[in-house]
């Protein structure tokens, strides 16, 4: 018998639905915010209402285009946190009424662990998917870490960010750049036109596999405010190459870490998820590292990067498999130490 499971996403700032059938995926619809740019970050209160907007008729959409009446469900999947608390009650409490109407249990994701396993979304049943144990360079707004995947429900952290993120590298430099939010898409596109040597910004020296961005950071500030004070507009006239240097040096501690983590892992398969995982510069780096290491590396679909249901239904998947539903009593979390 087919298992269906509609997948909800509402942990920031994008409204999503997603409907899979025995790991295929048939639809993936996502909702986006714009009123967040205006402000150069996501407003909270803002975020969990426009998920009260959107999220009825992106549901409504998934279901329509994957060609699924909602009594067919075998699950309803939510993303239960880490993420915005408001924004979270939103899509928790939707599929806790939904699953009441339709007496079909929920099963809770976590977030972070969906975008591991994004990497097994199909869209046909011959699609190559990795093969246990890999080593997944987990990346988004908020985290960096490195994950040992042994199975789909036993994940080993071998090191995260002790401070900022990369994703909040990116996008904290953008807005000293004056560039829009989010701005890690806007870095990206100006790298490719500008010189990476061109500026040396201070890489971090951690023991182990712990990353840290905030001395990046704070290297680039320091930069951009002794330049400006001999020419007011050394932003504008070297902005390309501002963010060709900002990227490369964010690749290479990445990938210094990363290196570290295959080495004592002993790997054969790295993968890389989240939203940073969008950016050209760290997709190309990764799959150079893995084709000069004899590594096989499993690069996402760019839609599969940002915050997507279908990630979520995947993970629900799984779950169902093993019968692990939870309860209505159980409340959204913001932040999870896993």
């Amino acid at each position: 018998m087919s298992i269906t499971i509609l997948g909800i996403e509402s942990s920031c700032d994008d409204t999503s639905a997603a409907v899979i059938r025995d790991e295929i995926l048939l639809s993936n619809v996502i909702a986006s915010q714009g009123v967040h740019a205006e402000y150069g970050g996501v407003v909270p209160e803002l975020a969990s209402r426009a998920h009260q907007q959107n999220i009825v008729p992106v549901i409504d959409t998934a279901l329509k285009r994957a060609g699924v009446d909602r009594h067919e469900l075998s699950a309803i999947a939510f993303t239960r946190g880490p993420g915005l608390l408001g924004s979270l009650l939103v899509g928790t409490s939707f599929a806790k009424g939904l699953s009441l109407a339709l007496r079909c249990p929920i099963v809770d994701v976590n977030h972070l662990h969906a975008h591991v396993l994004s990497h097994f979304i199909k869209r046909t049943p011959d699609d190559r998917v990795p093969q246990y144990p890999f080593l997944c360079l987990l990346i988004s707004g908020g985290n960096s870490q490195l994950v040992l995947v042994k199975d789909y429900n036993n994940m080993e952290i071998l090191g995260r960010t002790i401070d900022d993120a990369a994703g909040e590298a990116f996008d904290k430099c953008a807005k000293v750049m004056g560039l829009p939010y989010p701005g890690g898409p806007h870095i990206d596109r100006l790298a490719a036109e500008g010189d990476a040597t061109r500026f040396k910004f201070a890489k971090p020296h951690i023991a182990g596999l712990d990353y840290s961005f905030s001395g990046l950071k704070t290297s680039f500030l320091y930069t951009l405010r002794d330049m400006k004070k001999v020419d007011s507009d050394f932003i504008t006239n070297n902005i390309a190459d501002l963010a060709a240097s900002l990227q490369k040096t964010i690749i290479d501690i990445l990938l210094d870490k990363l290196d570290k983590a295959v080495r004592q892992t002993g790997v054969k398969t790295v993968a890389i998820g989240g939203g940073v995982s969008a950016n050209s510069g760290v997709r190309n780096a990764v799959q150079q590292y893995c084709d000069t290491h004899g590594l096989t590396a499993f690069i996402p679909e760019r839609s599969f990067t940002t915050d997507n249901a279908a990630m979520v239904a995947i993970a629900g998947y799984y779950k169902y498999l093993d019968k692990n539903f939870c309860r209505y009593d159980e409340t959204p979390y913001a932040r999870v130490m896993v």
